[in-house]
């Protein structure tokens, strides 16, 4: 069998169930899965990249075929660098789907032999993103069913209750 290995970039600042459900499934689907953070400098991230990378270990260190890594430049060259076939992207609503689609046409026209993987996250997910999180965090609202354990701790630390 071929392998296939497959990078879902993001920001996962926090990670969330969403983005867990869709690593999960992505494990099961191909070889290799990278998850990793993209650096960008114009974003003012809640947490440092080692936190995030520290965080995406631990709710994914049951998946064996998972790895962790981090970057900065476009997915594309970091795509190549890896040797990955796949990109996956998740869906949440239809008003993703613009934008997830121009970038994955663009990524083609750069590299013809890297393809876009869309994956929705279960139902229950649909409307959760990281941004939400953090807000609702910010104010000691009750996000436990939105993030794993571990997050929900490193996040009480670093809003400090």
């Amino acid at each position: 069998m071929k392998k296939i290995t497959a990078v879902y970039p993001g920001t996962f600042d926090p990670i969330t169930n969403g983005h867990l459900d869709i690593i999960e499934r992505a494990s099961d689907l191909f070889s290799e899965v990278i998850v990793s953070i993209a650096v960008n400098s114009n974003k003012k991230p809640l947490f440092t990249e080692d936190e995030r990378l520290d965080m995406i270990r631990n709710v994914t260190d049951h998946l064996d075929n998972v790895k962790v890594d981090s970057f900065k430049g476009l997915l594309v060259n970091y795509a190549e660098k890896v040797n990955a076939n796949v990109m996956i992207r998740g869906l949440r609503a239809i008003s993703d789907f613009e934008y997830e689609f121009q970038m994955s046409l663009t990524n083609k026209r750069l590299n013809p032999s890297i393809n876009t993987i869309f994956l929705m996250p279960n139902e229950k997910y649909t409307y959760l993103n990281s941004s939400l999180v953090r807000e609702l965090a910010q104010y000691n609202a009750n996000v436990n069913e939105f993030i794993p354990d571990y997050i929900l701790k490193k996040l009480k630390e670093k809003f400090g209750y």
